[in-house]
């Protein structure tokens, strides 16, 4: 009894502690809730308080207010430098230099102006700066390259461009826009008033403004020279100017296009390209000799929407990602090291290949010069009697195709409305497996030895392969959960997708007794994926380790393959580019080539200039600066040997040749007979 009378004593016990302790909880909950709402209460008395709306409204009515604005001007700049120009290299000074005095001197106008146009001027410079700033990051993380007014024109293809944007926003790009948010939400609460009189200090004003000339004359002007002289290099123009400076020098550039060109004249242009091509001749030898080994065979080009070559030979999850393209480039000749000429579009990747020479930035020499004359390679073959033939599964106004194709030496050109209907669609264009099937189709019913481009297209940013039919039979990767829906996984099964589709096409070459008689060049048009996607970093460095200088490289180096018959299989590992297509091409099949800045790729010329300014050689890389591509270590020429100052002096000389070669017949329409 005694033991029970204790037990029932302790859980008497026990509940008064619980309920004692409940109570403390609850007294304690009570004191957080009062506490919080004399914290809320203090930040509403806060915001509320008189002279926190008079401080507002003194920064607002005053030149204060420019200086505000400057300085949010400038910490937006900084972010775009740091997330996308500067992201792995370190910002200049007289990049940070140029961009205070350049936002200086932008606000000018509203520092002369008086209160009211004074705060809507500079808020109208704030928006417009943020867009350009904001638009800038989208568009260098798209083509690791800086937006040109020229590129106005490229807004016609906003749908197919819109494509690529959900994976380009982020979250911190309203960071660009924050302060102009903030502003509008104090306009719209009143908390600010705009006074109709404010006197003007004139005497700020002069002297802002005799500060901004000293800038302009002793500053500005001088790293603005200096920059000009990267004509090409976006980048390095950035580093000595800013960004500011960069667009006034793309401004300025764009106006006095046809002013600043190096060869006005036909004449002039060939003088110094017989010298170039005399150079190569002296220089580079064949290092394969397949002269004519291919004449009057059959000869076909597919360009492969986005492959980049780190795709070639690797399995995801103990599946090939390109088991097709594995099999053909281990059968034939693979290069290893061909690079992009340009960044950005499909249309300059057919533009190099076709007319050897460097395109204008991202499909304008297709958009805007489409009635220009070029030594092309339809010409060429066209002449040695092949029947000539094209076909994309994209519409024919797209990148002014149709315009550029149709006055070319073509028998047969086909677009999207050459195809039914119904066929499968794959991003709103002709999938890649109809394509080549249509193809195969066709020149089944040639009588004649044919010359054939095929441009696909299904392997194109998104990735997500969007309209494919039965894609569990196309798509055999499994990505895994690590990638599964995500950019990186996307990508690999669209390569995949491509990979499939080129299979058939083999496959029906074959059945149709075409393939053993056939020259075949097979290689990827551009990039897929962003520079620094770390999701393909790190899975490449899974194999190999990339330093940044590496990482630059593999950003241009797309796959490629070519198949001579009766020639066995081998490797080339030496850079070569797309310009050197045309001329390879025709020395194989014995044609006579015409004018071209290529060389052919079993020469043994050991550089690639790309059209930003950029030198990539087996061992070294340039960007403004020489980098030893297998450490990644900058160089100092000064302090390397001769023969090797020379040799690195040649190629940036020849760089500056071709570009300029490449420029002016662009604009000047130089090639026209």
């Amino acid at each position: 009894m005694k033991k029970i009378l204790k037990v029932i004593e302790k859980d008497i016990e026990l509940k008064d502690t619980t309920q004692v302790e409940s109570e403390e909880i609850i007294d304690n909950d009570k004191k957080i809730v009062n506490q919080g709402e004399k914290k809320s209460k203090k930040i509403k008395d806060f915001f509320n308080k008189e002279q926190v709306k008079q401080l507002l409204n003194k920064i607002i009515n005053t030149k204060i207010f420019v200086l505000v604005t400057s300085i949010s001007i400038f910490l937006k700049t900084l972010l775009l430098y740091k997330v996308a120009i500067f992201n792995n290299t370190q910002i200049t000074t007289n990049c940070i230099y140029n961009t205070i005095s350049f936002i200086s001197i932008i606000l000018i106008l509203p520092m002369l102006l008086k209160n009211r146009f004074r705060f809507i001027t500079a808020n109208i410079i704030n928006l417009f700066v943020s867009f350009l700033l904001c638009i800038n990051e989208i568009y260098y993380s798209y083509a690791t390259n800086l937006v040109s007014i020229s590129q106005i024109s490229n807004l016609q293809y906003g749908k197919e461009i819109s494509a690529a944007l959900p994976n380009l926003i982020h979250i911190h790009q309203i960071l660009y826009f924050i302060d102009i948010i903030l502003i509008l939400c104090l306009c719209a609460f009143k908390r600010i008033k705009l006074q109709k009189r404010v006197k003007n200090n004139y005497i700020v004003s002069i002297c802002y403004i005799i500060i901004m000339l000293m800038l302009i004359t002793k500053f500005v002007s001088k790293n603005i020279e200096e920059a000009r002289v990267h004509q090409y290099n976006k980048l390095l123009q950035v580093e000595n100017a800013s960004i500011y400076g960069y667009h006034y020098i793309d401004f300025t550039n764009n106006l006095n296009m046809k002013k600043n060109l190096k060869y006005k004249t036909k004449e002039a242009m060939l003088q110094d390209y017989n010298l170039l091509k005399n150079t190569y001749d002296e220089k580079y030898k064949l290092q394969y000799d397949f002269t004519e080994i291919a004449k009057d065979k059959n000869v076909i080009i597919v360009q492969l929407e986005s492959i980049q070559n780190f795709v070639v030979n690797r399995k995801i999850n103990g599946y090939e990602i390109t088991p097709n393209l594995n099999k053909f480039l281990n059968e034939n000749i693979k290069f290893t090291n061909m690079q992009n000429q340009s960044y950005s579009s499909t249309a300059d990747s057919e533009y190099s290949a076709m007319n050897s020479i460097f395109p204008l930035e991202n499909g304008m020499s297709f958009a805007q010069y489409a009635s220009n004359d070029y030594s092309d390679i339809y010409k060429l073959f066209k002449s040695a009697g092949y029947t000539t033939t094209y076909i994309h599964g994209n519409e024919g106004s797209f990148w002014n195709r149709e315009s550029v194709y149709s006055r070319l030496k073509i028998d047969n050109l086909y677009f999207d409305d050459k195809f039914d209907e119904n066929v499968e669609r794959i991003n709103e264009y002709v999938s890649d497996e109809q394509v080549y099937r249509k193809i195969v189709d066709e020149i089944k019913t040639y009588d004649n030895k044919f010359f054939v481009n095929i441009v696909a297209s299904s392997s194109h940013i998104a990735f997500d392969l969007p309209g494919i039919q039965n894609k569990e039979e196309k798509v055999k990767i499994d990505v895994g959960e690590q990638y599964k829906g995500m950019f990186f996984g996307n990508y690999l099964e669209a390569a995949n997708y491509a990979d499939y589709a080129f299979g058939i096409f083999i496959d029906e070459l074959k059945k149709a007794g075409l393939y053993e008689d056939t020259v075949i060049l097979v290689y990827g048009d551009h990039a897929g994926l962003q520079m620094y996607n770390y999701e393909m970093i790190d899975f490449i460095n899974e194999v190999t380790q990339l330093n940044d200088i590496k990482t630059q490289i593999n950003y241009s180096n797309v796959l490629c393959g070519l198949r001579i018959p009766g020639v066995k299989a081998f490797s080339i590992d030496k850079p070569v580019s797309k310009i050197d297509i045309k001329p390879t091409l025709t020395e194989i099949c014995g044609i006579e080539d015409g004018f071209s800045l290529g060389e052919s790729m079993f020469s043994n010329k050991d550089y690639v200039s790309l059209n930003n300014g950029r030198i990539i050689t087996d061992k070294y890389f340039y960007n403004g600066d020489w980098f030893l591509i297998e450490t990644g270590e900058m160089l100092d020429i000064n302090l390397m040997d001769d023969s090797v100052k020379q040799m690195l002096n040649y190629y940036l000389d020849c760089l500056q040749k071709e570009l300029d070669i490449s420029l002016s017949i662009n604009i000047l329409n130089l090639l026209k007979e």
